[in-house]
């Protein structure tokens, strides 16, 4: 099971370089509640140095240009993970959000956001929900133990079979405290566990209840979670890389009090379930156990987001999902914005060099820059402002800005921080993509990591629900402007 999962970070402070494959830890305790005193963030971005007020001039070409980015499949492997293709020669509706392999590991399945189902190599297609009005954007997937179907599984808990996938119950029709981020399935294929940002364990068929964190105050949240081979115990996993154990899964080391560069998306077991493997959003691999570290992405430059890592069979190699490196429109669920559709466009690592240098004004932290760019492709007059709360007060004069309490609409901005009043309460923002009946959203963000701190990219966000969102990105969101 693989499941998206980014976050911004607000602080303004360098960022650690990125690392490689890191063997660390050894057999001890389970991780505790608290997370490392500096928790990493899913999505990093820069706010130094911006004068409110400032306008980029027009024709600014800063920096010097670097070679076109994310020219890999999208799915990135290792050890003895081979490539079986990519969905790069066609657009998506949705991001892809995400995978599982075969039984045998000689293929495996993506999952879109829209429920859309992609199978490559041994893989066999069995029906998708990528024509269905969904309530919630799908966040993770999980194979059969046969191989011959798979589940999928929605931010608010609905889950999809197909093929020998049998449906066991959900909890689409259940009010969560927080928001489901992955799944996985039981040995047997007759059951299924459901685990929410805030580590609470929903059982589903044969699957048993050994615990969870649904009533311990992390300091990160859970981003995904892996059965044991027998079925008797899993792991959960939060965003700093702390691992919580649960029934007969042992503990065997973690990130969760180290400084790492980057958040972590996921993680994977062995084979033999003495190990596993963390994935940070930055390409970084924690191998744990009797885990290998058969290679990382953490020193390709720009910086490809990561969200998650899948094993193969015998555990020799896993594979790296980078879902922003695969076309996507955004318009199921959508619409057809030119806003959105020059955002989607601009899905790539920053193609100057010099710090802070984008195409969008001068070298500077750039993420309004970025905003203010989309806006006037879709015919908006409003000046290239580079500080978040001037396209604020921008917005509350010529069209309309509201609070979270209000569903955004695709091309609407999204602001994150406090308030509009200086770079420490206006701290990020970005253009909404997509937007789900439940009010979850994807954005598209620029001068947003994981990266080296001033060399940022424009990067794809979510989905996640915007109440939510202090605990999904690390900070709120004080408005929505519409352009």
């Amino acid at each position: 099971m693989l499941a998206l999962s980014r976050r911004i970070v607000v602080s303004i402070l360098v960022m650690l370089g990125a690392v490689a494959v890191v063997a660390m830890g050894a057999p001890g305790a389970s991780a505790g509640p608290a997370g490392s005193a500096n928790p990493p963030a899913r999505v990093q971005h820069s706010n130094v140095g911006v004068i409110p007020g400032s306008v980029a001039p027009a024709g600014s070409t800063p920096g010097t240009r670097r070679a076109a980015a994310y020219a890999d499949g999208g799915v990135l492997n290792y050890g003895d993970a081979a490539f079986f293709g990519s969905p790069k020669s066609v657009s998506l509706n949705a991001p892809v959000v995400g995978m599982d392999r075969t039984p045998s590991g000689d293929g495996y399945w993506l999952s879109a956001a829209d429920g859309g189902v992609f199978s490559y190599g041994g893989a066999g297609f069995y029906g998708s929900s990528g024509s269905v009005p969904l309530q919630a954007p799908v966040v993770g997937m999980a194979a059969t133990p046969a191989g011959r179907g798979y589940w999928q599984v929605a931010l608010d808990g609905g889950v999809f079979s197909y093929g020998d996938a049998h449906f066991y119950g959900s909890t689409g029709s259940i009010r969560l405290n927080q928001p489901v981020v992955g799944m996985a399935a039981t040995p047997g294929g007759r059951g299924y566990w459901l685990v929410a940002a805030d580590g609470g364990i929903f059982t589903f068929g044969d699957a048993h209840f050994y615990g969870s964190t649904g009533s311990v105050r992390l300091n990160q949240p859970i981003v995904g979670m892996a059965a044991t081979p027998s079925g008797d115990g899993y792991w959960l996993v939060a965003a700093d890389g702390g691992i919580f154990t649960f029934g007969t899964a042992r503990f065997v080391g973690s990130t969760g009090a180290a400084s790492i560069p980057a958040s972590v998306a996921g993680m994977a077991r062995t084979a033999s379930g003495g190990g596993y493997w963390l994935a940070g959003s930055d390409g970084s691999v924690y191998p744990f156990g009797d885990a290998v570290g058969y290679g990382s992405n953490a020193s390709v430059t720009p910086t490809q987001p990561i969200a998650g890592i899948t094993p193969t069979a015998d555990a020799r190699g896993y594979w790296l999902l980078e879902p922003d490196a695969f076309p996507t429109s955004f318009v199921h669920p959508g619409g057809h914005s030119a806003i959105v559709a020059a955002a989607a466009g601009q899905i790539q690592g920053d193609p100057f060099t010099g710090s802070f240098c984008n195409p969008y004004g001068p070298c500077e932290p750039w993420c309004a820059l970025f905003a203010a760019w989309a806006w006037q492709q879709g015919g908006v007059p409003i000046p290239r402002y580079a500080f978040v709360g001037d396209i604020y007060s921008w917005a509350a004069a010529h069209t309309s800005v509201f609070g979270v309490g209000t569903a955004p609409r695709p091309g609407d901005a999204v602001l994150y921080g406090t308030g509009p009043q200086d770079i420490s309460t206006a701290v990020h923002m970005g253009i909404v993509a997509q937007v789900w009946p439940d009010g979850a959203i994807v954005t598209i963000e620029g001068d947003s990591g994981p990266g080296a701190f001033g060399h940022y990219n424009v990067t794809i966000n979510g989905p996640f629900l915007p109440s939510q969102s202090a605990t999904y990105n690390g900070v709120g969101i004080f408005a929505f402007a519409r352009p």
